[in-house]
């Protein structure tokens, strides 16, 4: 500025939106309005801060509309009440859109899964259930911990793991797979997938009952491409490209052409997490996790069927974090499966049991990352 002039009052419109949103996020803009008013009415009439969101989360372009639990409206009667309430919607979407931003680049990230929801087949029920994938321990009371999929004559064919999230709305930045390594089988085998791929979204009805696997229960908002697996049984870390938006809180992990050939019966398995000797090809997947930022308390939504967009609610203006008893109420429920194990290691054969916990310390230099350029 010179002699107290606004360049804002002399470059045309399109070029001072340019240079504003070639900033490096909502945050600097927040920043300018603070500047002068005039700048401030600038970035809010344009919807700056919504622009920049857009970039940051291309899922946001399914919001319908933003609203403020809470908040009051402040609109007149009379002449001039609907400039009034379009200012105000503006003024709501900017407050919306800066604090999302702050709340996505300033929160710390953590484990995100809040249950394991359903597996598209298990091999034996509930003894290798999608659950033993929440277990970061490989064996409990002596007994093999994992899920492991029906065995397959035909390799090609896919298994779903699916997931709901502690939030519905998570900033997702990476996923954590590792295969299970059949200790009690000779030879040592891994029944990992040859490749994996990520979907987010929602269920469509609310209603309805998402213990179902097919996909026309779920809306997906997001699908990746395909990572590949290395045939290791370590926690192999698959980083997203970008920080995604996960809307609805719904996880699916697709586990793609399976390796590994059972001698005992000839079929294909996926084995993650606790499994158990099959003879087809299976997959089999020892411990799952998901690494990101939740949103809430802050940020709910609502889904508007048809077509698939949402309403973004904005509930408090305070900063999320990742919930306090989490860790906790892991240990508790870990210490419950113990339990559980125990018991059915009593009524099975009355064998001796074996009290304890056998962690596995994963180190940085055990895992191996995945970037997907």
């Amino acid at each position: 500025m010179k002699n107290g002039d606004d360049f804002l009052n002399f470059l045309p419109c399109d070029l001072s939106i340019k240079i504003l949103t070639a900033l490096e996020g909502p945050s600097d803009l927040v920043r300018i309005t603070a500047v002068s008013r005039n700048w401030r009415h600038f970035v809010i009439r344009h919807g700056l801060c919504k622009h920049l969101s857009l970039q940051m989360f291309p899922q946001l372009s399914r919001v319908d509309r933003v609203n403020e639990l809470g908040g009051s409206t402040k609109g007149h009667a009379g002449a001039g009440s609907s400039n009034f309430m379009e200012w105000e919607a503006l003024e709501r979407e900017h407050r919306a859109y800066a604090f999302l931003a702050r709340c996505c680049l300033s929160t710390t990230a953590g484990d995100c899964i809040s249950e394991a929801i359903i597996a598209s087949s298990t091999d034996n029920y509930p003894e290798e259930s999608i659950c033993n994938t929440l277990e970061p321990r490989d064996r409990v009371a002596r007994t093999a911990s994992y899920w492991s999929s029906k065995g397959q004559k035909n390799p090609a064919v896919p298994e779903t793991l699916t997931y709901r999230l502690i939030a519905d709305l998570c900033v997702v930045t990476e996923i954590k797979i590792r295969p299970f390594q059949a200790y009690f089988q000779f030879g040592y085998p891994i029944y990992s997938a040859k490749s994996v791929r990520f979907r987010m979204g929602h269920i469509k009805d609310a209603d309805e009952s998402c213990q179902d696997s097919g996909t026309d229960r779920f809306a997906w908002t997001y699908t990746s491409q395909e990572f590949e697996m290395a045939q290791e049984n370590r926690l192999q870390t698959f980083k997203l490209p970008e920080p995604i938006l996960c809307i609805g809180g719904i996880l699916q992990i697709e586990l793609l052409s399976r390796v590994q050939r059972q001698e005992i019966d000839g079929l294909f398995y996926i084995w993650y997490g606790q499994m158990y000797p099959f003879s087809t090809r299976t997959l089999h997947v020892s411990h799952v996790q998901v690494v990101g930022r939740p949103l809430s308390p802050a940020f709910g939504i609502q889904i508007i069927e048809p077509p698939e967009k949402f309403v973004l609610e904005v509930q408090s203006y305070s900063l999320p974090t990742l919930p306090e008893q989490m860790s906790s109420i892991t240990s508790l429920q870990m210490r419950v499966r113990d339990l559980e194990q125990i018991l059915n290691l009593l009524q099975g054969n009355g064998g001796e049991v074996e009290y304890g916990y056998e962690w596995e310390v994963e180190s940085d230099e055990d895992e191996e990352e995945f970037d997907m350029e």
